[in-house]
């Protein structure tokens, strides 16, 4: 379970708890906040690229590979997002004596990561609700 809770009345930045983990998020400027904090769309962009990261060096170990660590990117193009078109383009580097062989393996491994195949192959039901002891 994430739980998600306003800061400070009546402003945008929330705290979220995840696990034993504290996070924030805020929106930015242009939204009415003072950007404090990633957004959401950050938070989602980060959960495809730290999965491809983590994929990478699960492969990595799991095959032998001499993955000594892996560098990545995301950039968002949101320009058509009303439109129903959201694009993310990965850059991945990946750091070690590996053969050319073991790093195609590598990258073949990320495209398959499952926050990848989440969000483009799985039909993702979302239920929203109120929260029942909310005061």
């Amino acid at each position: 379970m994430i739980i998600a809770k306003t800061e400070t009345p009546g402003q945008f930045p929330q705290t979220l708890t995840i696990r034993e983990h504290t996070l924030r998020a805020d929106v930015d400027e242009k939204a009415g906040s003072t950007d404090s904090a990633p957004g959401a769309h950050d938070y989602f962009d980060a959960a495809l690229v730290a999965c491809k990261t983590l994929t990478a060096t699960w492969y990595a170990k799991h095959k032998g590979i001499a993955l000594e660590r892996v560098e990545a990117q995301v950039e968002r193009d949101d320009a058509e997002e009303r439109a129903g078109k959201y694009v993310l383009k990965v850059k991945l580097a990946f750091h070690g004596p590996m053969t050319a062989e073991e790093r195609a393996k590598i990258y073949a491994a990320v495209a398959k990561c499952p926050v990848h195949k989440l969000m483009t192959t799985t039909d993702v039901v979302i239920e929203t609700a109120p929260l029942e002891d909310a005061t």
